[in-house]
């Protein structure tokens, strides 16, 4: 096996959870495997009604095609692959307990048809029976027992995972199931502070202490930036206060590597009014080309629709020619490259 891991993190479950855990973590350059068996308990539902951001409710195919988009475009690789087992990599050539060295995999991944493959970190995001990750932790720890009337039943336990995610088990974060996540919108919150955790964590092994690792992934106007903190060595000044009693000496190699890298990380949140623009734009296409075509002209006034074409592509269409509408509607309509890491 490679000393180093094929992943980052492998998330397990492509719904609210596991997408929010991963969007987070990748944006922070970590490298994400989303594995997706395409039968969230999402799909269960007929149409969402109470999720933020939809007046009228969202259809689940929509919001599931618009998840997964944004994990792709955060960077993560979308697997469309069943998760049959998530076992200890490493065995009894590892650290204590069988387990690596921190830089080094802890966890072989195994989908049902694809190759196997290993992570630093995994996280669980599936509401289904947990069995995958038998043998990992003590069964009596992770799995609950409880009888029904005549039959006893063993249930994955949905208080063995903390608030934020941690288990007993290092590297494993569970995302679901758990008691607060029945609703879509809370299973998102819960699978967003999973990933917040597993991002500190990432930042942690690479050296950072716990008060410096933790984050909050926004986008900010560089309008709100006075000339004082338009200035990086104001940024510097703030770490240092910020830092001067943490537990590492300020005047170490260690300390001025991680306050160049948070000071950095601070800085690009902020971005001027251009490219505010260009990514208000980008989401609209996102969302735009997943609507209904009959909607979305219903939503508008025709005049509206007509002003916003050009005038060749109006023409082109007149004319019946389907080819040049095509094209220029590709054109104008293309995704632009994936962010990455950038907020």
């Amino acid at each position: 096996m490679s000393d180093a891991p094929d992943r980052d993190v492998a998330v397990v479950g492509c719904g609210p959870a596991g997408c929010a855990a991963a969007v987070f973590a990748a944006r922070d350059g970590l490298d994400v495997a989303v594995f997706d068996r395409g039968r969230s308990s999402l799909a269960r539902c007929a149409h969402l009604e109470n999720y933020p951001g939809f007046p009228a409710g969202i259809d689940v195919g929509t919001l599931s095609d618009l998840m997964r988009a944004q994990a792709e475009r955060a960077g993560c690789a979308v697997v469309d692959d069943l998760v049959e087992s998530v076992e200890r990599a490493g065995g009894d050539d590892g650290g204590p307990d069988g387990r690596p060295e921190t830089d080094e995999p802890l966890f072989v991944v195994t989908p049902q048809e694809g190759e196997p493959a290993t992570a630093r970190r995994v996280v669980a995001a599936t509401r289904y029976d947990g069995e995958y990750l038998r043998g990992l932790d003590d069964d009596e720890a992770m799995f609950a027992i409880h009888d029904h009337g005549d039959e006893t039943h063993e249930h994955f336990d949905r208080g063995y995972a903390d608030r934020d995610g941690t288990t007993p088990v290092d590297g494993l974060y569970v995302a679901s199931p758990s008691e607060a996540d029945r609703q879509a919108i809370t299973a998102a919150g819960r699978g967003a502070r999973v990933g917040k955790r597993v991002v500190a964590d990432a930042r942690i092994d690479d050296g950072w202490w716990p008060e410096a690792a933790e984050r909050v992934d926004w986008v900010r106007r560089e309008a709100e930036l006075d000339d004082e903190w338009a200035d990086r060595d104001r940024w510097v000044e703030w770490f240092d206060a910020a830092h001067a009693d943490g537990p590492v000496d300020p005047d170490s190699d260690r300390f001025a590597r991680v306050r160049e890298a948070a000071v950095d990380d601070a800085r690009s949140s902020y971005v001027g009014a251009d490219d505010e623009a260009a990514r208000a734009e980008a989401g609209h296409r996102a969302l735009a080309a997943r609507l209904n075509p009959d909607a979305i002209v219903d939503a508008h006034d025709p005049d509206a629709l007509l002003d916003a074409m050009d005038d060749e592509t109006i023409a082109a269409h007149a004319a019946g020619d389907v080819s040049t509408v095509n094209n220029r509607s590709n054109a104008s309509g293309s995704d632009p490259p994936t962010d990455g890491g950038d907020r």
